[in-house]
């Protein structure tokens, strides 16, 4: 009797919280996992941000793909040969130890990633570009950090235009040169890495989408938050969906090479 398949595994990449301002814990949002579990028809699976939990090579080894989740520590600057500030705002060191190392194999190896926010700085930093620490400093950018108050509706809430390089990756795939996107970040991309093209900008200039020129498989990755509402959303529907469709082809070819017991 033949076993059923199994779903494609998606290592969301979890961050560290205080409970209630007391209890350590790793955490991923559940936004992220539904369209994960909905959209991608795959299985969740929360990665500990701390190398001494995980390697890198049972990660790859044990999951199909990454999603490079948001989250509010910033990449250490010295990642990038800079000095901290006080605008460069909390570092978490063990997520940038796992991640960006992460992100370089899966770039060599063809394995798909999804970076969405802090992940999409990470894709940057790792193919060795610099972020602004904040970019609502600098001359002629807007404010697109989250709204400090409001409910969530209001704090997702589309607010600025995305235009995306005619013809390009990120236009094939959503189906549109200008695309309507929420907004919560304070960093950005100061220098774009070897290989990374920038695919899409806000209307005051600010990198939104991204890829990996030249990597073998999905390396697409957006400043914006996709998994509100992405069930829902055709913008963010479309990127899981895309996203989902190269993860199943990486795992169809790992099994494809794998030798019988």
């Amino acid at each position: 009797m033949s076993r059923p398949s199994r779903r494609p595994v998606i290592g969301i990449i979890a961050n560290n919280y205080l409970l209630n301002e007391r209890f350590p814990v790793m955490a991923a949002g559940q936004m992220e996992a539904t369209a994960v579990a909905q959209i991608m028809n795959a299985m969740p699976l929360i990665v500990p941000p701390n190398p001494a939990m995980v390697t890198l090579n049972d990660l790859l080894e044990t999951c199909d793909g990454f999603i490079l989740t948001g989250g509010r520590p910033n990449v250490h600057p010295e990642e990038y040969g800079e000095e901290p500030t006080p605008a460069h705002g909390d570092f978490d060191r063990n997520r940038d130890a796992v991640v960006l190392p992460l992100i370089r194999a899966c770039v060599q190896r063809g394995q798909p990633f999804l970076g969405i926010c802090r992940g999409f700085q990470e894709v940057n930093v790792a193919m060795g570009g610099t972020l602004y620490p904040e970019i609502r400093d600098l001359p002629g950018r807007m404010n697109h950090r989250m709204p400090p108050e409001g409910t969530l509706e209001e704090r997702y809430a589309l607010r600025h235009r995305v235009t995306l390089s005619k013809g390009g990756l990120f236009a094939q795939m959503l189906g549109a040169e200008e695309v309507m996107t929420n907004t919560l970040h304070g960093q950005g991309i100061k220098t774009p890495g070897a290989r990374i093209r920038v695919d899409g900008l806000a209307d005051d200039g600010t990198p939104e989408a991204i890829y990996v020129d030249g990597a073998p498989g999905f390396t697409m990755s957006v400043q914006w938050h996709p998994e509100w509402r992405a069930t829902q959303d055709p913008v963010s529907h479309a990127l899981f969906s895309s996203f989902g469709d190269a993860v199943t082809r990486w795992a169809d070819t790992q099994k494809a090479t794998m030798v019988p017991a």
